[in-house]
């Protein structure tokens, strides 16, 4: 529980970084979450693609690219290989806020993590060290639960 809490801690001291940066933008982190890579992106993506990149659920990520489209941040058009599925990609509108919004946050997690100094390559080893252990065991119990065909 401790590593969870600090996980947790850490979690939250980044939105508050940033809470005010997109509150005057008009946007919320789940439409930042979305919109920086869409902007980023060289070619539209598709709703489940951006779902798996981001590691996020589909219905999540449906819910937020409907509010996103009502708001013209996003416009979605068919997908000439499936004309079930629709391609993203952000509007002008859309590319403003994240190109006004994007620096500002990085700039205010960067202030955070300056007074890491010497420390920090330390803190990004442990943190890795915990992102893939935590996979690695993720695998084995997808793996448990749902064991290859053969």
């Amino acid at each position: 529980m401790e590593v969870v809490a600090q996980v947790k801690r850490i979690t939250s001291l980044l939105e508050l970084a940033v809470e005010p940066i997109y509150r005057e933008a008009g946007v919320t982190s789940s439409e930042v979450e979305l919109l920086v890579p869409l902007r980023h992106t060289e070619e539209p993506v598709t709703a489940i693609r951006l779902a798996e990149l981001l590691g996020m659920t589909r219905a999540g990520v449906s819910k937020t690219l409907a509010k996103m489209e009502r708001r013209n941040l996003i416009v979605r058009v068919t997908n000439p290989a499936d004309r079930r599925s629709s391609l993203i990609k952000t509007t002008v509108e859309g590319n403003r806020i994240v190109d006004d919004v994007f620096p500002r946050e990085l700039e205010a997690h960067g202030n955070l993590f300056a007074g890491l100094g010497e420390e920090r390559r330390a803190v990004l080893d442990a943190l890795d060290r915990l992102a893939v252990t935590m996979e690695t065991r993720l695998d084995v119990a997808a793996r448990a639960v749902n064991p290859p065909v053969m």
